[in-house]
């Protein structure tokens, strides 16, 4: 599986969190291991396990929110 670092996290999480990059194209499992319904897909990730799960993009600070709410 590939994953790489998402270009704006360093600024937007100030290192509170790590937010990775996943292409369903190159990953064509990960929709289906992670109930993916559409794209964007937002998956918040906690000891490894998915914890929270956000469809749809967000403004900056609706991600910075939903992000900080659940850390």
């Amino acid at each position: 599986m590939k994953k790489k670092p998402h270009a704006k996290s360093p600024n937007l999480l100030h290192g509170s969190a790590n937010l990775l990059t996943l292409g369903c194209t190159h990953n064509p499992m990960s929709p289906t291991n992670y109930a993916v319904r559409g794209i964007p897909t937002l998956i918040l990730f906690k000891d490894g396990k998915p914890a929270s799960t956000q469809v749809g993009a967000l403004p900056k600070s609706r991600l910075k929110d939903w992000i900080s709410t659940q850390i």
